[in-house]
């Protein structure tokens, strides 16, 4: 699914946030960054923008962040696919997708690559991070230089109980997603995040137990092929 994917490589987690998640060729934990849109600034909401700004400042600050996550792909009323782990995010552009469900699964950037590993298959396919199209990415962004406003636009803010939902979409019209829902909890946590490609399927990634500036060594973003695997290699 990820990588499903995020990369459709599908992911995401391209997943993952591909989910990579979609994640999408963008750059790595800016994934999002892209040059300001030429359309007008809207006029920015008060409320908004205490939401949006506190949440910056809580990811714009941490240096690494580890959770748990539950990934789910839909594709019109026939197909559903769900998935779950645990998510290791560390700047520069490094993050980690080690799968329960499906166990075995994994997806990692080192900065420069996608890897994506499948037991199933036995295979391991290699994308360049420029060049992928991942839904992973827009998860990457958290580690970032978050700014919303750049790199979003056509913002909505209503509540789910204590609770906000954001929804934007991309300034990029190129990207393969069209919209981007977040979750946001009263301690500005993203707890939730949905992705709607571009051909309206949809990954909706929920996590839990965040912990921001976890000690996590750089050698958890080092790939190492397991034993048999094929390499799919999409740079040579």
């Amino acid at each position: 699914m990820h990588e499903i994917a995020y990369f459709r490589v599908n992911l995401f987690v391209n997943l993952p946030f591909r989910a990579a998640i979609t994640v999408t060729a963008c750059c790595m934990f800016s994934a999002m960054a892209v040059a300001a849109s030429a359309k007008p600034r809207p006029v920015h909401d008060p409320k908004l923008d205490f939401v949006l700004h506190a949440v910056e400042q809580r990811y714009n600050s941490a240096h690494s962040l580890r959770l748990k996550f539950t990934e789910s792909y839909e594709a019109g009323a026939r197909v559903r696919q769900t998935e779950s782990g645990i998510l290791e995010l560390r700047k520069p552009g490094r993050m980690r997708w080690d799968y329960n469900s499906p166990a075995g699964k994994m997806f990692l950037s080192d900065g420069k690559h996608f890897y994506l590993y499948t037991p199933g298959t036995a295979r391991v396919e290699v994308t360049s991070v420029r060049d992928t199209e991942d839904m992973h990415a827009p998860l990457a962004f958290l580690l970032g230089k978050l700014n919303f406003y750049k790199e979003f636009l056509g913002f909505d803010l209503h509540g789910e109980g204590p609770d906000k939902w954001i929804s934007a979409e991309p300034t990029n019209a190129a990207l393969p997603y069209s919209k981007v829902e977040f979750l946001v909890t009263p301690d500005s946590r993203i707890r939730r995040l949905r992705v709607t490609e571009d051909d309206l399927s949809v990954l909706d990634f929920q996590f839990e137990d965040e912990q921001l500036n976890a000690p996590i060594d750089a050698s958890r973003f080092v790939f190492h092929a397991p034993p048999g695997a094929e390499i799919d290699d999409s740079n040579r």
